[in-house]
């Protein structure tokens, strides 16, 4: 099936990042309006209304007053700027949802978005996410980066940021995702501080960690088990991934003596395009349903294999841990439900909605929850997340990998 241009742009996130946006000119009509504040002085912003919504009575002048109030009479004039204030309205709109997953970016956020997934910014190492409680939690910390090395774990909560450079000294309440992203970034060689809560402990514990250059990869494999094995490990489905995993299955393809089997690796994987998870899945199945969407209309959309896959055959294994989210959770919810690989580790996220991301004017950006998405056997995950054919713990006190071992004895059996 092809997908349309407007499928292609929805992505399933972790991240991982909430976008906002919103139309603050809703209830003025469809024209051209001079704004006035209720004092009768002019307001010097323009809104250029498209539609106002169908059928509602809106009034405004509440926010018109509060607005006025703090431009008259807030103490420190200097701090007051009509852009920030414009820009912290729209949010406040998109965050009135009480879904993490719709927010608005204004134009600085909506950047750092789309180098989330090309790959490349600066920062700690960190992917972030929601808990059931809707706090801020570390999805993953990225292999070899500086909050690893800080000992920041999967699962911890992120309680307050500390950053004297920037003067942020805050809990993270209430705090969005592009938020608390924009906050955590930084140029290379700066500091903050992270007051962070281990999943299972009751003593919060703070690290400074030095910020530097991230560049991650979507696609790395390496061969094991005496070169029987081809460990493909898939950190997330954004810009670059559909070109890194065609040279990782060339690489596999090409060796001699051929792999006996393959561990597919999504731990820590957090997300990204719906469209580059329904081309890896393709790789694997030969038929048959990929994902079902149901979007805010009542309407399902099937999404099934796409092209003819190049590891039809391959014994295969999947990876998958409390880091797994949205785009991971439908490739290995997929493969699961079809027959076509065992699920082991510890049970993935649970992210079963789909955001639809927009970019909007003066580049500013919207991702906003459209639909929630079925594996192919009508499982709905979302907060309970994929629960693994074989479980198993990766012990953090031991230098092994034990659910990698785990994944190697298993495919060793057939």
């Amino acid at each position: 099936m092809k997908l349309s241009l407007k499928q292609i742009r929805k992505t399933v996130l972790t991240l991982v990042l909430a976008l906002l946006a919103g139309g603050l000119g809703w209830g003025l009509g469809t024209r051209e309006v001079k704004l006035t504040a209720l004092s009768g002085r002019p307001f010097n912003v323009q809104i250029i209304n498209k539609k106002a919504p169908a059928a509602k009575e809106v009034d405004f002048s509440l926010f018109w007053e509060v607005w006025d109030k703090l431009e008259e009479k807030y103490l420190e004039k200097e701090k007051i700027d009509q852009k920030v204030m414009f820009y912290g309205a729209v949010k406040g709109l998109a965050a009135s949802l009480g879904d993490p997953y719709t927010v608005f970016l204004p134009p600085e956020e909506n950047k750092q978005a789309k180098e989330d997934l090309n790959g490349t910014f600066e920062g700690v190492g960190i992917r972030l996410g929601f808990n059931q409680d809707k706090r801020l939690t570390v999805i993953a910390p990225l292999k070899g980066m500086p909050a690893e090395a800080a000992g920041v774990k999967a699962g911890d909560l992120i309680l307050r940021l500390k950053d004297g450079q920037k003067g942020i000294d805050q809990e993270t309440t209430g705090m969005s995702l592009p938020e608390a992203v924009e906050k955590i970034r930084g140029p290379q060689g700066t500091k903050i501080s992270l007051t962070l809560l281990h999943e299972g402990s009751s003593e919060p514990f703070e690290a400074e960690i030095t910020r530097q250059a991230i560049v991650v990869p979507s696609v790395e494999v390496d061969l094991i088990d005496e070169g029987k094995v081809a460990h493909l490990k898939l950190t997330k489905f954004g810009e670059l991934t559909a070109e890194q995993w065609d040279q990782s299955v060339e690489k596999i393809k090409n060796q001699q003596p051929a792999a006996a089997g393959m561990i597919l690796d999504v731990r820590g994987n957090p997300g990204g395009y719906l469209k580059s998870s329904v081309n890896l899945a393709s790789e694997f199945l030969a038929k048959g349903v990929i994902v079902k969407q149901e979007n805010y209309q009542g309407r399902v959309e099937t999404y099934s294999v796409n092209r003819r896959g190049r590891l039809l055959d391959l014994p295969l294994v999947v990876l998958i841990d409390k880091g797994s989210a949205s785009a991971s959770e439908i490739l290995a919810g997929a493969l699961q439900d079809h027959n076509r690989a065992k699920l082991i580790g510890t049970h993935s996220f649970g992210k079963g909605t789909i955001q639809e991301s927009e970019d909007l004017q003066g580049g500013a950006g919207l991702h906003i929850t459209t639909a929630k998405w079925l594996t192919p056997n009508d499982k709905w995950i979302n907060e309970t997340g994929l629960t693994p054919d074989v479980e198993i713990e990766d012990d953090s006190e031991t230098e092994e990998d034990e659910q990698l071992e785990k994944a190697i004895e298993i495919l060793n059996e057939n």
